[in-house]
């Protein structure tokens, strides 16, 4: 999840679309990190709030990540993810924000 969240803050499209599982990925143009023509995205921290293993090769995470786009408020994305592991990497699997 850190790693995801590092990659957000530093436009890492790749990494974000290889770390995402098969079933779910976006494609490529679907995955808009640029703040062209749009007030600029500030990734202000995450903190991860549970872990916890659903099964064998399942876990979810559940995160509050502090953003500020342009000059406004902070403000908070609260997520439960899904992770599943397939041969020994994880993967993002999806989430519910709340």
């Amino acid at each position: 999840m850190r790693s995801r969240y590092s990659a957000y803050v530093l436009k890492l499209r790749d990494y974000l679309l290889q770390t995402w599982h098969p079933d779910t990925r976006p494609a490529p143009a679907e995955l808009d990190l640029d703040d062209a023509g749009g007030p600029r995205t500030a990734w202000l921290g995450l903190q991860v709030k549970s872990e916890r293993s659903t099964g064998a090769d399942t876990a979810e995470v559940e995160f509050v990540a502090r953003f500020r786009v342009g000059g406004g408020r902070a403000q908070r994305l609260v997520e439960r993810s899904r992770f599943e592991r397939i041969d020994g990497r994880w993967y993002y699997r999806d989430g519910d924000l709340s």
